[in-house]
Parts: structure tokens; C-alpha cells; sequence
């Protein structure tokens, strides 16, 4: 459930709302009106480190956040945004339907950043549960009484919210509802809204382009794919070559005839969660009028075992001219995001960044803690890009791109091979994709954090958007620069 953000600082009477108080450890307690008691709890809890203290007295829900780390540091930003993800739980526990959070530092971001993970705790998918207005949490407007909250950075908030809902509800919708074609028209209703350019290629059009990627992973399916272009352009756009964010698109994947066992099949709506990530972060970047040019391109399709599905030992040639000799189906995601990165050339980009639920290799390695990545860009931009996941705690691992796995892609009869072996899966891929790019370039294998089955702060359950922040502050960021 989305959650209505303002300002205001006009005080209410407690027992009207649900409330947080940001404080430093020093504080003059009594300026918050509490008892001696209260006080020498809140001293005796700040001794064991205690950074969230819930006061039962006063009011519905009250709580204690106490600054107990560096100021401005990644790790206090991210205990804040986890301290209102728990007030979030303590509000909805107790049917509040208001709550305010009262910032008593004089900090930039400890409002923005605890208010930031109750609005995203607050998420729920229950569009098709009968019961879902029993379920439905009750928090619905939060008030923000803080020195920096400015009616820029309370837009910037609404609008990064947003942008994560989008993505999240597109994860978690089942394919029976969003498939390729569907997940265009998404675009085109969300950039008609944002004033976002969208062209959607089909079928007819992808063929004579010659995607062969795309459509030799479609060949399985009865929908027919979707090659999603949407263009943001602002007049005053810091950059003279355009940042091209390409997601993949696999609305479903059961693996082709390189069928997956049923286990390994139940989440695979998740696996265009990187078309979710690029789709959500361009409508986001519009929704806040960044003065940055993007481009996003969504290439989309099921990989089902259908009559004409195509077979491990084809050899496909792709948008680029290259030939592939496919050995696993189940390697599909590289086949259709190789052909969108080859048209991302046409673009004379400044710098190209890919997402994808590529790999088990990747979510293996590192779990769902962060995003695994490897790329062509200079030292400089990739710093540029820690820098951001860091500040956003969606936090990137580079892989290494030694030509030694270049090795491990050589086939007999075609120009390389779709996957690299038992080891280095990961890399393997990318190692792929290196092969379609011919600018600088990033890719950001999300396969660990973008679907959880268990609740996880902020982030929730399921379908998280991961990566969407990211972008977005790595946009933010350029457009400073």
C-alpha cells in the first residue's frame, strides 16, 4: 500500500498519530515531554546499543531512533531506513492510520532515509486476494516535521517510492496476466503518463531487424515478443550522449526444452525483473524531471518447450551478425539481451547498463546482499557506480572479465557458444554479452536480490525492485556532475 508523504510543522495531539522521533545520543530528553523513567530507560537502552526504543506511554506507537553511528555514514543511512521499516510493522500492529516522523538532528538524510523505509515496508501485493481489505495495512498518510524536508527532496521521495511499487507489482504479477505484450503496454501507459517516448517493435518488425536471439528464445512460445524502446529527453539534458539501461525481459522461463525441474520453476515470473528495474528507473528519472537523457530497451518474451521451441545444438545468428551454437536453453536470458545490447549501439551511448536475473552463479556467490557486475567502463564511472549502489545499500561486486573465459565460450562449428561450463557461470555470461557491446558498458546480474521468498526489512517479500534505487541514484548523481 502506497503511503501519502508531506511536511508539516504543525504539532497534533499524540494520541492522533503513530510517531518517530530522530534523535542524537545527547539529547535534551525532557524537550520531548517524557517522564524521568522514560529518560533513564531510553539512557539504559542507548548503553546496549539500543537504536530503536518503543516508548508504550505516550500515544498509540512512539518510538526512539538514536543516532549511534557516523554521521552520513552507508552503514547509519541503512540502520535508519531499517528502524522505519520496524516503526512501519509497529504502526500497522497497531491499526494506526497516520504517523509522523519528528526529526531532532540537523542532518540531510536521517529524515529522508527512515522515512524512505517505512514508505517501501509498506508495500503489499494483494490484488488477488479475496480477503485483501482484511490484510490491507493500515498506514496511510506519513507526516515528515523535519529542517530539510523541503518540498523538492518530499517529491524525490514520492516519485522513488513509486518508481519501486511499479517494479515490484510487475514482478509479482504471474504471467497469465503479464506477458510480453502486456508488459509493453505497461510502458506505454506509464510513459504516457511520465511524458516518456515509447515504441514497442513486434513480431514482424523484430524479424525483418533480424533479432535472432529473441526470436529463436520465442520460437517455444504462442505470444510473440516485444522489443520495448522508451526515450526520456529532457531539453536541458547534462549529458550530450544518452545513458541506455537495457532489462531483460523474460516474462517467464521454464527453461525451454532445457527444462527446469518444477522446484526451480515456481518464481520464474521474477525473471524480467531487470526489464522491471530499467522500466520503473527511466519512469522514475521523468517522474523527478532529471536533466538526464536515457534510454531503456526492453526485450521481451516466455522461453517455454513448444513445438517449435528451439533445440540445444542450433546455431542462431544475432542482430549483430555473430553466430551462437546454443547448448543450453535454459541460457535464454543472454540470447535476448545480446541482441538488445547490439542495437544499443545505434545510440552512440555514453555508457550502456544492463540488468538481469542472469544466473544462479551469481546468486550463489553472493546471495541476495547484493549485485554482482562486471563491465567495460573506465575505473572512474565504475567508482561513480559503487559510490551510488553504496549510498543506497543495493551495493555492487565487480567480477573479474579475464580473457581466460573468453576460453571457455569457443565453439567448433559457431562464432561462440551460449554458456562457458562448470565454472565461473557468471562471468561466463557477461564474458557473452562482452561480445555485442562495442561501447562502454556495465552488467548487473540481480539474480539474487530481485525475488526473496522471505521478508527482508524495506525490502519486503517476493518481487523487491532491486536495482531501481540504484539507477536512479546513479542518475541523480550524474546529473549533479
Amino acid at each position: 500500500m502506497s503511503v501519502k508523504i508531506h511536511h508539516t510543522d504543525k504539532a497534533q495531539p499524540v494520541t492522533s498519530e503513530a510517531r518517530m522521533h530522530l534523535v542524537s545520543k545527547d539529547h535534551k530528553w525532557t524537550d520531548l515531554g517524557l517522564e524521568k523513567e522514560e529518560i533513564d530507560y531510553i539512557k539504559s537502552q542507548i548503553k546496549k546499543e539500543k537504536g530503536l526504543i518503543q516508548l508504550g506511554s505516550l500515544g498509540m506507537v512512539n518510538v526512539i531512533c538514536v543516532d549511534l553511528g557516523e554521521k552520513d555514514s552507508v552503514k547509519r543511512r541503512e540502520s535508519l531506513r531499517k528502524s522505519g521499516a520496524t516503526f512501519c510493522g509497529m504502526v500497522n500492529g497497531a491499526g494506526a492510520k497516520a504517523a509522523r516522523i519528528i526529526d531532532h538532528t540537523d542532518s540531510a538524510y536521517d529524515w529522508f532515509d527512515a522515512a524512505e523505509g517505512l514508505a517501501l515496508a509498506n508495500y503489499q501485493f494483494l490484488k488477488y486476494r479475496k480477503d485483501s481489505g482484511k490484510e490491507q495495512n493500515s498506514l496511510d498518510t506519513l507526516a515528515i516535521q523535519a529542517k530539510h524536508a523541503g518540498d523538492e527532496q518530499l517529491h524525490r521521495l514520492n516519485c522513488l517510492v513509486a518508481s519501486v511499487f511499479w517494479a515490484r507489482d510487475l514482478v509479482n504479477e504471474p504471467v497469465n496476466t503479464l506477458d510480453a505484450i502486456r508488459l509493453a503496454d505497461e510502458a506505454e501507459v506509464r510513459g504516457k503518463q511520465a511524458g516518456i517516448k515509447v515504441e514497442v517493435l513486434n513480431k514482424s518488425k523484430l524479424e525483418s531487424l533480424k533479432f535472432g536471439g529473441l526470436l529463436a528464445v520465442n520460437l517455444g512460445s504462442q505470444t510473440p515478443p516485444t522489443f520495448t524502446i522508451m526515450e526520456y529527453k529532457p531539453k536541458k539534458a547534462v549529458n550530450k550522449k544518452p545513458i541506455v539501461l537495457v532489462g531483460k525481459g523474460v516474462v517467464y522461463d521454464t527453461g525451454g526444452l532445457s527444462l527446469k525441474p518444477t522446484a526451480g520453476m515456481d518464481t520464474m515470473k521474477c525473471d524480467m525483473a531487470g526489464a522491471a528495474a530499467v522500466m520503473a528507473a527511466i519512469y522514475g528519472a521523468a517522474s523527478m524531471e532529471l536533466p538526464v537523457h536515457v534510454v531503456a530497451l526492453i526485450p521481451a518474451t516466455d522461453n517455454r518447450p513448444g513445438e517449435m521451441a528451439y533445440t540445444n545444438g542450433d546455431v542462431i545468428t544475432m542482430y549483430n551478425g555473430m553466430t551462437v551454437e546454443v547448448l543450453n536453453t535454459d541460457a535464454e536470458g543472454r540470447m535476448i539481451l545480446a541482441d538488445a545490447l547490439a542495437y544499443a549501439g545505434k545510440y552512440d551511448p555514453e555508457v550502456v547498463l544492463d540488468f538481469a536475473t542472469l544466473t544462479g552463479a551469481a546468486a550463489a556467490a553472493i546471495g541476495q546482499y547484493g549485485i554482482v557486475c562486471m563491465g567495460t567502463a573506465d575505473d572512474k564511472v565504475k567508482k561513480e557506480m559503487k559510490v551510488a549502489g553504496d549510498e543506497v545499500y543495493e551495493r555492487l561486486v565487480e567480477f573479474p572479465l579475464w580473457d581466460e573465459y573468453k576460453e571457455l565460450l569457443k565453439s567448433d562449428i559457431a562464432d561462440l557458444k551460449n554458456i562457458g561450463g562448470p565454472v565461473g557461470g557468471a562471468i561466463t555470461a557477461g564474458k557473452f554479452l562482452e561480445h555485442f557491446v562495442s561501447y562502454p558498458w556495465m552488467h548487473f546480474d540481480i539474480a539474487g536480490p530481485a525475488f526473496i521468498k522471505g521478508p527482508d526489512t524495506y525490502r519486503g517479500k517476493n518481487g523487491t525492485g532491486s536495482a531501481v534505487r540504484f539507477i536512479l541514484n546513479y542518475l541523480e548523481n550524474r546529473a549533479k556532475k
